[in-house]
């Protein structure tokens, strides 16, 4: 397991965690990801030689762990722009406690996210060869 690839790639999941908060609207986001799944696909097939659909999980959990962060801690500007997301939240056992409820909800999103980072990465692996280290 390739643990220095991981920790990088989910730089994505920090800046995305920002990103959503400041700058990218709800609309746009999916294409962002989409964006970033196919990169970190390919980062992963080129940066390791086996387990490419498990580095991908790992990373999906990984940037679950910094979108959570971020959005947690920067709740009060990120609701007020998703507000399919604050009508979800209105929709759920912790209607009193929004932040617990997606501290909960976060790794079920990155385990789902990493599966499809995984796939992606494993479709990757099949056409991409490992770089070779010198």
């Amino acid at each position: 397991m390739n643990w220095k690839l991981i920790l990088r790639l989910s730089m994505f999941g920090l800046a995305m965690g920002l990103a959503t908060v400041f700058f990218i609207p709800p609309n746009i986001e999916p294409a962002v990801w989409l964006a970033i799944f196919a990169i970190c696909a390919f980062l992963i097939a080129r940066g390791t030689s086996s387990n490419a659909f498990q580095h991908g999980v790992y990373l999906g959990l990984a940037n679950s762990v910094w979108i959570t962060i971020a959005h947690v801690v920067f709740y009060d500007q990120y609701i007020p722009t998703h507000a399919r997301e604050a009508a979800m939240l209105q929709m759920t056992p912790f209607t009193d406690a929004p932040r617990m409820m997606m501290v909960l909800t976060g790794p079920v999103v990155g385990v789902l996210s990493g599966i499809v980072i995984g796939v992606f990465s494993f479709v990757a692996s099949r056409f991409v060869k490992p770089a070779r280290v010198l």
